[in-house]
């Protein structure tokens, strides 16, 4: 075959391929777990997990209360889930990325300092104040944290997923089995400080 056939068919897949990439579209208005009879009215769609934000005590470290697709089934094929996050003063929301989808933060109290970074590793940053809208990328890693010493913050993030998914950095590299002599050479660091890396993540 034609060299500049398969460059052009391969190009055309890409396209293809990234037109169609994020949740699939269904043929139907919703999707009802397997097993499951038709929802009788709307409480189905109802998700009232976050009633407990409203009186609970401010949590004493970095805490995320999710609605997505394990937590509201009812999103299974909705493109869209729903995150409330809650720093205390000086707490951090770790690197991390959504691989399915972009993140758009609402910060409804306090402030946060924000970042991601991009495939070039150019770093964007921001100051985020009561009311402030940010989008972090698809797919890039990033950050929000509290340098607040006094006040907490309270944001509120929405996805284009019903399961946008959450890969922590530290978690992902320090709290598996990747061999620590792999982590040392991908870091230009010893064995021991890999360790006490890993030490410090179960501490």
């Amino acid at each position: 075959m034609n060299r500049n056939i398969l460059l052009i068919a391969a190009l055309a897949l890409a396209l293809v391929q990234s037109s169609t990439a994020g949740d699939p579209d269904i043929l139907t208005d919703f999707i009802v777990p397997l097993n499951t009879p038709p929802p009788a009215d709307g409480g189905f769609f109802t998700f009232t997990g976050f009633r407990a934000l409203v009186t609970a005590p401010f949590p004493p470290t970095f805490k995320v209360f999710k609605a997505g697709m394990e937590q509201f089934p009812a999103l299974n094929g909705q493109s869209v889930s729903y995150a409330v996050l809650m720093y205390p003063s000086g707490t951090v929301n770790p690197v991390h990325t959504h691989p399915r989808s972009a993140e758009l933060l609402f910060l409804v109290q306090g402030s946060l300092e924000v970042g991601f970074v991009d495939s070039t590793n150019k770093l964007y940053t921001q100051n985020l104040q009561q009311g402030d809208v940010f989008v972090f990328p698809k797919g890039l890693v990033h950050f929000q944290y509290n340098a607040d010493a006094k006040n907490p913050a309270v944001a509120i993030s929405t996805f284009g997923s019903a399961n946008a998914g959450a890969v922590s950095l530290p978690n992902t590299l320090f709290n598996t089995t990747i061999d620590d002599t792999v982590l040392a050479l991908s870091f230009k660091a010893d064995v021991a400080t890999i360790q006490k890396l890993k030490a410090g993540l179960h501490g």
